[in-house]
């Protein structure tokens, strides 16, 4: 009873309300409620601070949640290995992915690793923004850039180049930039990561790097939906060649600016700062690992398909 009562817990902590946590669970709210005074009651601590509109944890509450995920998840794997043997994956991986990479590698590496072990369920939830690990409840987060959170462990998956390009057919009428700054007079389509706006671009390394601040018409928290604007002829993007690769080899978008190349973006795993991490997500992410590519394509064919577009000049 008391692990039924934790994964409750947890649930009513991720949710944010006893309401959803009852949608979630399929439970009625009376019941949940009763679950969460009978966890009270066996630690003898308040685990949520509660008003009329919210809930939110208490400090026994988070150091409870921690600890929870982890039992929890041990209890599990100690399952699974007397039920159905050691070589067998089941429960649950709840996963983090940004929206573009989600939607392409990160898909196809859970169809590969589902196929092989069909007791697992895995949740993907998309997203470009910060996420919380442990208060949203994933199992691990996939993401670019550097990890700010020293908390978290930290697993690399290569570092990938980004990529200034557009289609065709923008560069026909706007013609091509040639330095970084020529930037400033195009249209370009700027991401939005959670409260940060992605409109200063770098360009170069080291003492060469230089800055160039960006605008356009167009704003969006999708890394997809920008892609998809850059396509359509709408802007210049700014993109991992993981996202791009494929459309600058069919000619779809044109790789600009590849003698002054943003320098390169880590592309990283991030799991919660737990004591043991289940057997489940460990093996997925040495799946994922050996799923994503260390390049798309080098920069001989970036260079290769950006001069046959070459004649679109500024205007």
């Amino acid at each position: 009873m008391l692990l039924d009562n934790l994964r409750v817990f947890l649930i009513i902590a991720e949710k944010g309300s006893l309401v959803a946590a009852a949608r979630e669970t399929g439970m009625s709210t009376t019941t949940v409620s009763e679950r969460l005074a009978a966890l009270e009651a066996h630690y003898g601590v308040v685990l949520f601070n509660r008003t009329t509109r919210s809930i939110s944890l208490t400090e026994e509450g988070r150091t409870l949640v921690d600890g929870a995920k982890s039992v929890l998840s041990e209890v599990t794997d100690l399952d699974t290995r007397i039920r159905h043997g050691a070589e067998t994956l089941s429960g649950p991986i709840r996963i983090s992915a940004p929206v573009d990479l989600g939607r392409s590698i990160i898909t196809e590496a859970i169809s590969t690793f589902t196929e092989d072990n069909p007791a697992l369920s895995i949740e993907l939830s998309l997203s470009d923004g910060y996420v919380d690990l442990v208060g949203q409840g994933f199992d691990m987060a996939v993401r670019f850039g550097n990890v700010t959170d020293s908390t978290l462990r930290v697993r690399s998956l290569g570092t990938f180049q980004r990529l200034v390009c557009a289609s065709p057919s923008y560069l026909a009428k706007h013609g091509s930039p040639e330095t970084p700054h020529d930037l400033t007079h195009h249209n370009c389509l700027v991401m939005r990561f959670g409260q940060t706006l992605d409109n200063v671009w770098e360009f170069g390394e080291g003492t060469k790097q230089h800055r160039v601040t960006v605008r356009g018409s167009r704003v969006v928290n999708d890394g997809w939906l920008i892609r998809s604007w850059a396509l359509a002829g709408h802007g210049i993007v700014l993109k991992s060649e993981l996202d791009v690769a494929e459309d600058i080899s069919s000619g779809k978008l044109v790789a600009l600016l590849t003698e002054n190349l943003p320098p390169p973006n880590p592309l990283q795993m991030m799991f919660p700062p737990a004591r043991a991490q289940p057997r489940r997500v460990s093996a997925f992410a040495d799946h994922l690992r050996a799923t994503v590519p260390r390049s798309r394509f080098d920069g001989s064919i970036i260079r290769a398909h950006s001069q046959s577009h070459g004649e679109h000049k500024p205007r």
